[in-house]
């Protein structure tokens, strides 16, 4: 019984803002989409419903204050706490409520769009609903690959490990003639994260130093006899671990700035949404 218990305990500790009790925010959500849809079909408005219609506007000001509280999640991830506002449950909520913007959105304009500042508070809040998606879908994703590409290594660990090779390499290159320790000096020299954020996110540095001394040198060894005691040999192992160890930070870095970089999207969206909408609501009420 006491192993049931924990195993019970463990589950809810894990259970993912998604599944929050269990899919709590997706049924209020679905319920709330319901509710309004069939508002629509049944309310009273000729010739039929539509954002300047007394359905419009409610659904219109249902709209404006819950976009308002989704983008109080910002303010809310300062505070960690537990219960029933916990930040999962105000994560789960943010996700799903945000979801029934789509139908509550939609419904208000009463597919009536066009080229002006209202179909623009519309369309950007749906590009900020699929920035959402995206979001979710990389944390959903994305930290298992993380974990798994690092194992029980840290950065901090990955990044030292990078600094003993070079160490190791230094001393080895000493017997190198001028040539051969030109190309290892490279690579010590080189910045192996240069490139910006695009390089980081593809993961791609055809440029690297390590790669380039590394082919050189099984170029120049590829017709020598195996001795054991060439200190090309040695060095060549060397680079070997690094161009390993550097494809794995490398890669950890981009898994980082994916989960990231989106946000670079969802939040200047939202300031823009707020400023559209803002214009939307003045302009409707400044021609009523």
């Amino acid at each position: 019984m006491a192993s049931r218990a924990i195993r019970g305990r463990d589950a809810a500790l894990h259970e993912g803002f998604l599944r929050h009790k269990g899919f709590r925010w997706l049924k209020v959500s679905a319920l709330l989409c319901l509710i309004v849809t069939a508002g629509y079909f049944l309310a009273d408005v000729k010739p039929r419903p539509n954002g300047g219609s007394w359905y419009g506007y409610t659904l219109g000001t249902i709209g404006v204050l819950l976009i308002l509280w989704l983008t109080a999640l910002g303010i809310r991830k300062r505070a960690m706490t537990r219960g029933r506002w916990s930040l999962k449950a105000w994560t789960s909520a943010h996700v799903y409520l945000g979801l029934s913007l789509i139908v509550i959105g939609t419904l208000h304009t009463g597919f009536q769009l066009g080229w002006n500042v209202h179909t623009l508070a519309w369309a950007l809040m749906m590009l900020v609903i699929l920035s959402g998606i995206w979001g979710v879908t990389v944390y959903a994703t994305l930290p298992r690959a993380l974990s798994s590409n690092r194992e029980e290594l840290t950065q901090t660990q990955m990044l030292e490990g990078l600094r003993a090779i070079d160490r190791q390499l230094h001393e080895a290159a000493q017997p190198l003639d001028a040539k051969a320790a030109g190309w290892v000096q490279k690579s010590l020299e080189q910045n192996p994260f240069d490139g910006g954020i695009f390089r980081r996110l593809s993961g791609k540095y055809r440029g690297c130093a390590t790669a380039k001394a590394l082919a050189k040198i099984r170029k120049v060894t590829a017709d020598r006899p195996d001795l054991g005691d060439d200190p090309l040999e040695k060095v060549d192992s060397l680079l070997e671990r690094k161009k390993a160890m550097l494809a794995r930070v490398r890669e950890h870095l981009r898994l980082k700035a994916m989960l990231e970089i989106w946000l670079f999207v969802h939040v200047p969206l939202t300031f823009a949404l707020i400023a559209a909408l803002t214009a939307h609501i003045v302009s409707v009420f400044f021609f009523w």
